[in-house]
C-alpha cells in the first residue's frame, strides 16, 4: 500500500500491523531513522540478536530463512534490509508467503518510480511503501520544534530560521545538529540567535552557505570546496539549487530596499535570518557585483536547474556544479 505523507506518522506508529515496511527516497538519513524506528516497535531492540536480523546487500538471499525463524526467547521478530534493489523481489515475495509474523523493514535509498520492488510494495495489502524525502520549509520547521520540546528546550524565532537556513536536508545531519544544541542549551533551557551562530556557525564550514555566498562574491575556487564536501555530506543537487535561490532572493530584497532609500547596513539588518558576520565580507562583494536586472536572470537560470535536476536520468552533479561556476565567473553589473 502507498502512503502518503499525511499517513506515514500512523503508519509508523503502528509498524506492527504490517507484514512489509519499504522505505524509499532521496533522505538517507530520514530512511535510516525511520527504518530504526519500525524494527524498535516490533522487536523492542534493534540489538537484540535473538529478535533482529540485519541483512546487507551480501546477504539478502538469507531473508526467506530469516523470516521463518522462530524468536528462542519469545516475542516478535524483524528483518531488517538494506539497501533493497530489485533483485530482492523474488525472496521476498517467497519471504511473505509464509506464514509467519515477522515484520520484514526495507531501506531502498533512490528506489525509481518505475522500480518493481517498488510497484510491488504498493500494490500489496499488508505492506506499506513509504516515501522518505528531505524536509524544507514548515515541515523541517516542526522537524526542529519537535526534537527541542522533547528535551524542553525553547528556541527564538530569529534562531530558528537562521538554523532552517544553515542546515543541510539530511535528517541525520539535522538530527546531529540538534543534539549538539540541545547538550549545549541544557535540558530546559534556551536558545537565542548568538546562541546557535556560537554553536553552529562554522558547522563543518562546508555548508551550502558557503558555496553560494562565495558564488555570488566571484571567489569559484572557494565555492567549488564549498560545493563538493556539501555534496559529499548527501546534500542533493535539487537542495543545491534551492539554497543558489534563496541566496539570490536574499540580495534582490537588499537591492529593493536600497532602492527605496534604506541604507546598505539596513537593508542587511532588515533580512531575517541576519547576515551571518562571518559571512557580511561577502555579502558586500556580491552586492557590488550584481544589480537587480542581473539577480532576476540568474533566478530565472536557477528554478530551471531545479527543474532540470528533477529529470529522470540528468547529470544534476554536473549541472550544479555548471551552476555555481556560472555565478562565479564574471562581474553582473551593467
Amino acid at each position: 500500500m502507498k502512503i502518503d505523507a499525511r499517513g506515514t506518522a500512523r503508519a509508523l506508529a503502528e509498524a506492527g500491523n504490517w507484514r512489509a515496511i519499504l522505505l524509499h527516497g532521496e533522505d538517507a538519513g530520514l530512511i535510516r531513522e525511520r527504518a530504526a524506528a519500525a524494527v524498535r516497535s516490533v522487536a523492542e531492540s534493534l540489538d537484540d540478536p535473538f529478535r533482529v536480523a540485519t541483512l546487507d546487500r551480501e546477504n539478502q538471499d538469507r531473508l526467506e530463512e530469516e523470516v521463518g525463524a522462530l524468536s528462542l526467547i519469545g516475542g516478535r521478530r524483524a528483518v531488517w534490509v538494506r539497501d533493497g534493489q530489485d533483485s530482492l523481489l523474488p525472496v521476498l515475495q517467497r519471504a511473505l508467503a509464509l506464514d509467519s509474523d515477522t515484520l520484514v523493514v526495507i531501506e531502498a535509498p533512490g528506489s525509481a518510480s518505475r522500480s518493481k520492488l517498488r510497484a510491488a510494495m504498493e500494490s500489496a495489502p499488508k505492506a506499506a511503501s513509504i516515501g522518505c524525502y528531505p524536509e524544507e520549509g514548515r515541515a523541517l520547521s516542526a522537524t526542529i520544534g519537535e526534537m527541542l520540546r522533547d528535551e524542553g528546550v525553547r528556541i527564538d524565532r530569529d534562531a530558528l530560521s537562521w538554523l532552517m537556513g544553515v542546515l543541510s536536508s539530511d535528517r541525520a545531519a539535522v538530527r546531529g545538529e540538534i543534539e549538539k544544541l540541545i547538550l549545549y542549551a541544557g535540558k530546559g533551557g534556551a536558545l537565542g540567535l548568538d546562541d546557535v551562530q556560537d554553536c553552529i556557525g562554522d558547522a563543518g564550514g562546508a555548508t551550502l552557505d558557503d558555496a553560494t555566498s562565495a558564488a555570488l562574491a566571484g571567489d569559484r575556487a572557494a565555492a567549488d570546496v564549498a560545493l563538493e564536501r556539501a555534496l559529499a555530506d548527501g546534500v542533493n543537487p535539487v537542495t543545491v539549487a534551492r539554497a543558489c535561490l534563496s541566496a539570490l532572493t536574499r540580495l534582490q530584497r537588499v537591492m529593493v530596499a536600497m532602492g527605496e532609500g534604506q541604507s546598505r547596513q539596513e537593508a542587511m539588518r532588515g533580512l531575517r535570518p541576519p547576515v551571518f558576520f562571518k559571512k557580511v565580507e561577502s555579502f558586500n562583494r556580491a552586492l557590488d557585483r550584481w544589480n537587480l536586472s542581473a539577480l532576476r536572470r540568474a533566478c530565472a537560470e536557477t528554478q530551471a536547474l531545479e527543474l532540470a535536476c528533477k529529470q529522470t536520468g540528468s547529470p544534476d552533479l554536473a549541472l550544479c556544479r555548471r551552476h555555481l561556476a556560472i555565478l562565479s565567473a564574471a562581474p553582473r553589473r551593467g
